[in-house]
């Protein structure tokens, strides 16, 4: 006997809760275990689900977009800052279009309706911690006219290779626009300090001098020619 036992079994798919309605948590929770899925935490608020995320580094957070105080948008926003990888799945009472696609604009990895079989809940998880994008059939055809409407410059698109955080894309974006520092200060409603921390970050992600040079790399990195910025290999 060499004492081998096979391979080790996968580690259990980890997933944060959140959601203000404490009945949803247990309805999604019960459902998710029965699938072999581990709820290590659950958030009633958009702010104990920033800071469980940046603790527990689950593999997927399930977020309610629509919560009182912090709302999910914005904490999904927080959450990507400091965990550019994580992967946030919407899950809303609102089947509003402009909402769901706003989520996926920001970085969530997928948006799905509370009207769902919440059965097929634990499929659609494991497919959004394998890097698939999780919307409903009906959203597929808004997302296409969404792609289609964006300008010719691609202003607004995240390339799927990147360097760039989630924020620095937000800087590098209003950098496009035009906007001084002051201007992209007011809009992220952050400090001056904090946007010339972002940029200088950017150029230096970016191998450029410039923020002339660094929307030039914008462009290039939008059209899909990653061999010309400097770090990103083809």
């Amino acid at each position: 006997m060499d004492g081998h036992h096979g391979p080790e079994a996968p580690a259990p798919l980890r997933v944060i809760l959140v959601d203000d309605d404490a009945l949803v948590r247990q309805i999604v929770r019960d459902v998710l275990q029965r699938a072999g899925i581990v709820v290590i935490a659950e958030a009633g608020t958009g702010r104990e689900a920033v800071e469980l995320s940046v603790y527990y580094q689950p593999d997927v957070v399930v977020m309610d977009a629509l919560m009182p105080g912090m709302d999910g948008v914005a904490a999904m926003r927080e959450i990507l800052a400091a965990r550019p990888a994580a992967k946030v799945l919407m899950l809303s009472s609102s089947a509003d279009d402009e909402l769901a696609v706003l989520c996926l604009r920001l970085g969530a990895c997928g948006y799905l309706t509370k009207s769902l079989n919440v059965e097929s809940l634990p499929r659609a998880i494991r497919a959004a911690r394998d890097g698939e994008a999780i919307v409903p059939r009906r959203l597929a055809g808004r997302l296409i006219e969404e792609v289609r409407r964006t300008p010719e410059d691609g202003a607004g698109l995240r390339p799927v290779r990147s360097p760039l955080t989630a924020r620095e894309w937000e800087v590098l974006d209003l950098l496009c626009r035009g906007m001084s520092t002051d201007d992209i200060a007011d809009t992220l409603v952050v400090s001056p300090e904090t946007v010339r921390s972002h940029v200088k970050s950017v150029l230096r992600k970016l191998g450029v001098r410039s923020r002339r040079d660094a929307i030039d790399a914008a462009g290039r990195l939008r059209s899909g020619m990653f061999d010309e910025v400097p770090g990103l290999a083809p």
